[in-house]
């Protein structure tokens, strides 16, 4: 033990030896530190914060401030000249982190001390009052004790690694230079991005609060993110100055800052710097894949990327008729470097942007043409993944959209815009549960200030509404109660929520009680009007479900909706069994036309439904027994099938409860398949 405490000791002596011969060098940190020493900044860190229990950058700032403070004991230097000394680009910054440190600021060290002195003189004068004074210092350790176990058990807690990088203030009188330091915000962004340790909110989640009053915790909560990145900067001359911090969300505490002065030739250099820096700061760990990702410069052309970044900076802008404005910048910028794969990758995706919405797609030819630029200039940058990504989705290949999509997500995993793209696919064009469970939840987590609240709120009833699909209970009411704090008055969510509840209780008069407080906010909705006469059909109240059907199928008829025909064979038994037996055949012909030409895996259930109706229990039988080949059905077949009056027949048939325990055994296997899956990637 004691020789691996030597080893250890040995190391922070070099390291702090290697910190003090840099000591006044203001641009001396962690990538510095790391090659001096030898180790990657991932290794360095993980040792650093192994022996001492600070970062690298609090390692470096602690052994300045400790030479400060020596400096200011034994030389006559002024505070001014010893910041300076000490590595402080800034003396006010210098003064802020002296006080932190040492709880008093640094003008105060020679006169604090003489003054420790003398009360200590004096106490160590004073023989009476015994008892007193040990009384006094019992209760002092306890305070003590009880303040350290308090901070002990706070620096223990686990901060989730999320991260919201706000919008950059331009601190130059020059408003044509925003464009360069919104380009540095959305590089040191961007790099962030690339770590799959940390959940990095979008840019567009944040865009709204660049002019914002509100304060840290308040936009913390909203973007549900530990940490904050604020950042300021101007150009002048060939000089880029930028000033960053970095802050805990809950506390609006700024646990690191710095300032940084550096030509404008070292901008890809100082954007790889902050980003790591950051992620050093709250521990995250980057992978040799990733930090090389992260070193890779866009181009080696300054002038290409000044173009670049002007067309960009349109690019973002919600005005679309700046598109192509946009794109000649980007076309300057391939014109200067003829290889710039980013460049050729944002031409791409601008031409998409400007056929968005268009039935007819004008320029495919162009997407596809500047996307296969961008892959054979650079195969795995995220952005000409992407780019191809969106040539199949302008020509609705969608299953070859999804391959490059989810190739630029493993470059690039906190990308909003693949996260969107996937979650339509899975929802929409490739159905697919588990996977849209797991791009919709982390799509939202690092998106969700992109959108309004009624936004939000049917978001998580889509996510929450896949849960109850599967047969997650639990999960499905965490999200709809989250669609209902975001809009108290969605009643999709709220009629949704009383289905969950249902499979919760299997209690169908609390169904029909809760369908039933939900339609009378809005008596007018037929979608809530039928699933009252479908409460009321479960539970064989015929004459009641008959009271919510027949308005409903009477206003579908009126107004020639083409929805909700699989409600026709069950008004079809209410009509029967109240005496209408002629609209009851009606509807059940309606039904079955509906069935043989339905698509979907539920055209076999259906028909055997419609023949045990009509008595026909054989034909029933073959039917359900197809359909328990298939393998992807909700847990609402599960949770209604047994009680459903259309298979009344059907159950009297010996095969019939082999055939039904054959269909829930492959939803629960496949239930616990997809909660595997979504555990694994700590989703669930």
């Amino acid at each position: 033990m004691s020789e691996t405490n030597n080893v250890d000791n040995n190391f922070l002596d070099r390291i702090t030896e290697i910190i003090e011969e840099n000591l006044s060098n203001d641009r001396f940190g962690v990538s510095e530190l790391a090659r001096k020493i030898g180790m990657s900044r991932s290794n360095l860190l993980r040792k650093i914060k192994k022996n001492t229990k600070l970062s690298v950058s609090q390692f470096i700032r602690k052994v300045r401030l400790e030479n400060a403070i020596k400096m200011l004991r034994e030389t006559s230097f002024t505070v001014s000249e010893i910041s300076y000394k000490v590595g402080f680009s800034s003396s006010s910054y210098f003064v802020k982190c002296f006080h932190e440190y040492y709880g008093y600021s640094p003008g105060k060290v020679g006169k604090r001390e003489d003054s420790e002195i003398k009360t200590d003189e004096i106490a160590r004068s004073k023989k009476g009052n015994t008892v007193f004074i040990w009384f006094i210092l019992i209760v002092l350790s306890g305070i003590i004790l009880l303040i350290v176990f308090k901070s002990f058990s706070k620096g223990n807690e686990k901060i989730e690694k999320s991260i919201a990088v706000l919008p950059f203030k331009n601190d130059s009188n020059d408003s044509t230079n925003i464009y360069i330091i919104n380009g540095l915000m959305e590089s040191i962004l961007n790099n962030l991005q690339k770590i799959e340790d940390l959940r990095v909110v979008s840019r567009t989640s944040v865009e709204k609060y660049r002019y914002t009053p509100m304060i840290i915790p308040e936009i913390a909560k909203e973007l549900n993110v530990s940490y904050f990145v604020e950042g300021s900067g101007q150009k002048i001359n060939d000089q880029i100055l930028l000033n960053i911090q970095l802050i805990e969300a809950s506390t609006d505490k700024h646990i690191w800052s710095e300032q940084y002065t550096r030509d404008a030739k070292d901008i890809f250099k100082l954007q790889r710097e902050v980003a790591k820096s950051i992620a050093d700061e709250i521990e995250v760990i980057i992978t040799p894949e990733e930090e090389e990702r992260i070193d890779k410069p866009p181009t080696d052309d300054l002038i290409a990327y000044d173009y670049f970044l002007k067309g960009y900076d349109l690019l973002n802008d919600p005005n679309q008729n700046k598109l192509e404005e946009a794109i000649e910048y980007f076309q300057k910028a391939i014109d200067q470097d003829n290889e710039f794969a980013r460049a050729y990758a944002a031409i791409a995706i601008a031409y998409y942007l400007m056929d968005e919405g268009y039935t007819e797609k004008k320029h495919s030819l162009e997407i596809n043409n500047y996307a296969d630029k961008a892959l054979l200039y650079d195969p795995q940058l995220p952005q000409s993944l992407i780019a191809k990504a969106l040539f199949y989705m302008s020509n609705e290949e969608y299953e070859m959209a999804v391959s490059y999509f989810e190739r630029a997500l493993e470059y690039h995993p906190n990308s909003d815009l693949v996260y969107l793209f996937l979650v339509d696919l899975y929802a929409n064009h490739l159905p697919d549960t588990e996977k849209y469970l797991q791009y919709a939840i982390r799509g939202l987590e690092i998106d969700i200030g992109a959108y309004d609240s009624t936004t939000i709120s049917y978001n998580y009833l889509h996510i929450s509404n896949a849960f109850i699909q599967s047969g997650f209970v639990d999960e499905a009411e965490k999200y709809i109660n989250r669609s209902l704090d975001y809009l108290p008055g969605n009643l999709y969510s709220e009629y949704v929520k009383a289905y969950i509840l249902y499979a919760r209780s299997r209690d169908l008069q609390e169904l029909r009680d809760l369908l039933l407080e939900t339609f009378a906010k809005d008596p007018t909705r037929l979608d809530i009007m039928q699933e009252v006469g479908k409460a009321f059909y479960y539970l064989r109240d015929y004459t009641s479900s008959y009271n919510y059907y027949k308005p409903f199928a009477d206003a579908m008829e009126t107004y020639n909706l083409d929805g909700y025909r699989t409600e026709y064979a069950k008004i079809a038994v209410v009509l029967s069994e109240l005496g209408y037996h002629e609209e009851a055949e009606e509807q059940l012909e309606s039904f079955k036309q509906y069935s043989e030409n339905d698509p979907s895996l539920y055209k076999n259930l259906n028909l055997s439904m419609y023949y045990s109706f009509t008595g026909d229990a054989e034909r029933a039988i073959e039917y359900i027994k197809m359909f328990s080949e298939e393998d992807n059905y909700h847990y609402w077949t599960i949770l209604f099938l047994k009680i459903d009056p259309l298979v009344d027949n059907m159950k009297q048939h010996p095969e019939f409860d082999r055939i039904y325990n054959i269909i829930e055994t492959k939803f629960r296997e496949r239930h616990n398949r997809i909660r595997k899956s979504l555990e694994a990637k700590g989703i669930i």
